[in-house]
């Protein structure tokens, strides 16, 4: 049953209806794409990860719980720009950028640290309009050396495990690894099972049990919950208190007029300019990481259109740079978060593509999916009771965010070098980000020491050899651990046998 009028029906092989306005296709909900009831259901277990944002605004501005979720509330809200302007992918945080963020706003103290914050904001949101207006985005992330890029990443995670919510000591202020170890073993652990271990994803992608598809449309959901009911059990996080709860609905005006007044553009005005060239480096070294979720975003979308031909899907990396710019702008001047706006929410863009994949009975428009998913996670926040249920745990699920991030980034940062060179350029940089006061002065060392390794006195033909020199000898090493692992599944069905 499809919970939709008659004006959100298509032909098979056209867009699904919407108010074309130059790049913008704007839908609007039953209008032009149907409501999704399993994405609605999801929503309201998930939307607990946006909550955990509370967590970073109380620890850096010393806010009250209640002024921080109206700041979530607006992030919240934002989110369903890029659907509703026309793109497919779900937006999300800069998660990989959040610990580097939180590092560069401790040098600063009082108002200072806020105009920090806007300025970096407003400088990344006007990054996003002016290279998604211009279509010169994806030259400069090609100028961009392969070990930069990976460095940013590794250095991203190896912030997450010393910061706050990582393996930072309790007398230094860390709220991780040493304030919930049981919970936090247990649901770092889990969450990364679920997401990363070879075991679980040979089974996931095999397996036809209904519990197991259920897992696996979830996420790290399950992890979470799990280490919230065992923390609380065991006292390692609070029992919920309903005691103060008089209303259902949460109103966010009180607390949205004192971040207008005192926390935004609108209320303390334009930083000043030694704040924001100290916020320029911040500001692009987002952007390189964002410009990354465009390209495998667009990349997986261009993926799942195969799977349907019934709608034809337009993806636009330009119209995502404008969505996600005039989220930060406005986020800037109104609301700032220091989770930034972000294209790409990738564990929830997988999930409802996953789906959407399974055909048009199913889910009818991958627009549908998407618009009910962020609609109902945005209506989640101002849910009193389900806001006060979950509290306890945010904590929780904002460490297992970051370290899940740490593990991908990892990964993701290791693979894009792909010799030597590269790789030692990018440990030292990454090494240099996540251990300077400031991860600006990583990013000006990475840029020299590329300089220096990877251009100076190489031609271009060189450096194109020593980089398809790289890629061959990974592939070799890949294809020979894939012709052990055969033999070795060979051996195991002979003996079996």
């Amino acid at each position: 049953m499809n919970l939709m009028l008659p004006s959100a029906r298509r032909k098979d092989g056209e867009k699904q209806p919407c108010i074309t306005v130059g790049k913008f296709d704007i839908r609007i909900p039953f209008v032009h794409y149907e409501w999704e009831i399993p994405e609605m259901i999801q929503a309201c277990v998930v939307f607990l990860t946006g909550t955990a944002a509370t967590q970073y605004l109380q620890d850096l501005f010393g806010f009250t719980f209640e002024m921080a979720l109206s700041i979530v509330f607006v992030h919240e809200l934002l989110y369903m720009v890029n659907n509703t302007m026309g793109d497919p992918l779900i937006g999300g945080w800069i998660t990989p950028a959040v610990p580097l963020i939180t590092t560069f706003l401790l040098n600063f103290e009082g108002t200072d640290r806020m105009y920090a914050l806007v300025g970096m904001e407003l400088i990344l949101g006007i990054m996003y309009v002016v290279l998604g207006i211009t279509g010169i985005a994806t030259k400069i992330i090609d100028i961009c050396p392969q070990s930069l890029k990976g460095g940013i990443l590794i250095g991203s995670g190896f912030a997450a495990c010393c910061g706050t919510y990582g393996f930072l000591g309790e007398a230094d202020g860390g709220r991780g690894f040493f304030t919930y170890p049981i919970s936090w073993c247990i649901g770092v652990a889990l969450g990364l099972f679920l997401l990363f271990a070879n075991g679980f994803g040979k089974v996931k992608f095999h397996s036809k049990n209904r519990a197991i598809k259920l897992l696996t449309k979830a996420g790290f959901v399950p992890a979470v919950i799990v280490a919230g009911v065992i923390g609380i059990a065991i006292g390692e996080l609070d029992t919920p208190d309903f005691s103060d709860v008089s209303s259902f609905w949460f109103n966010p005006l009180p607390g949205l007029q004192w971040v207008w007044d005192n926390f935004s553009i609108v209320g303390i005005g334009i930083p000043p300019a030694h704040i924001l060239l100290q916020d320029l480096p911040m500001a692009i070294i987002c952007y390189v990481i964002a410009f990354g979720d465009i390209v495998g975003g667009t990349a997986f979308m261009e993926d799942t259109k195969r799977y349907r031909q019934d709608e034809k899907i337009d993806i636009n990396p330009d119209r995502t740079n404008i969505c996600c710019g005039v989220r930060n702008l406005i986020e800037a001047f109104f609301s700032p978060t220091c989770t930034m706006s972000g294209p790409l929410w990738s564990a929830m863009t997988v999930s409802v593509a996953e789906r959407y994949k399974t055909g048009k009975d199913n889910m009818y428009s991958i627009f549908g999916g998407a618009c009910t998913f962020n609609m109902t996670k945005w209506i989640c926040q101002l849910i009193v009771p389900l806001v006060t249920l979950v509290e306890p745990i945010l904590p929780i699920a904002m460490a297992m965010t970051l370290m899940i991030q740490a593990f991908g980034s990892f990964y993701v940062g290791i693979n894009m070098c792909r010799t030597n060179v590269e790789r030692g350029v990018a440990g030292i940089t990454a090494g240099a980000i996540a251990t300077c006061a400031n991860p600006a002065y990583g990013l000006f060392i990475g840029i020299a020491l590329a300089i220096i390794m990877e251009y100076i006195g190489m031609s271009k033909k060189e450096r194109r050899a020593n980089v398809e020199e790289g890629i061959e000898i990974y592939l070799k090493n890949t294809r020979d651990e894939l012709a052990e692992m055969d033999a070795k599944e060979a051996a195991k069905a002979a003996k079996k046998a």
